[in-house]
């Protein structure tokens, strides 16, 4: 098994993942190892579109710290000069859902729960001046990983919703993340009230 190509071994791991039903051993590899692919998507040859718009879709990753604190995950872009939530293109072979959590996974190193979508906005992208509607969900982080696709290509950091907001400079991401908030906060008004 070790000889084979990494083509080989997903083959035959996607293949023996039927076995496992019947052999205890390989049901319970299974269970307790992760495949998380480690290179993001690159190209444009299976993108989106929508009237002429790119379809981009992001998460804000967020999480509650052990004192109950509420934080954000934020990624700098790939040139590094810029704090924003992962995001990126929304492709013919996957959900919205699926295309939220593959960003997180590749620019932030984060798997989690992709919630209820907090919006769709229009804008102008800076490097290439064309309009992209992007699509924003919540991802209540289950895990980060110490290695992840775009580790070396992007610094990510965990911030209080006001350092995140300051932080961000996308107005469409900003307006996202206050949903959220808006939405988390009425979510706990509504729990103390029943």
């Amino acid at each position: 098994l070790f000889l084979l190509s990494s083509f080989s071994i997903v083959y035959f791991l996607s293949k023996t993942q039927n076995i496992c039903l019947f052999n205890p051993f390989l049901k319970d590899i299974f269970k307790k190892k992760k495949m998380v692919c480690m290179v993001s998507r690159t190209g444009r040859q299976m993108q989106r579109y929508n009237k002429g718009h790119r379809l981009v879709v992001g998460c804000i990753p967020y999480r509650f710290t052990r004192n109950g604190e509420f934080e954000v995950l934020v990624v700098s872009s790939q040139k590094g000069h810029a704090m924003m939530f992962p995001k990126g293109g929304w492709e013919t072979d996957e959900s919205v859902e699926e295309a939220a959590s593959r960003e997180s996974l590749e620019e932030a190193g984060v798997l989690g729960i992709v919630q209820c979508e907090l919006g769709k906005w229009r804008f102008k992208s800076k490097s290439q001046g064309i309009y992209h509607e992007g699509y924003m969900f919540p991802l209540l982080v289950t895990e980060q990983l110490s290695l992840w696709p775009e580790q070396n290509l992007r610094k990510r950091a965990w911030m209080t919703v006001e350092e995140a907001s300051e932080a961000c400079q996308q107005w469409w991401m900003k307006e996202a993340l206050e949903k959220l908030v808006n939405r988390l906060n009425s979510s706990d008004l509504e729990s103390s009230l029943s």
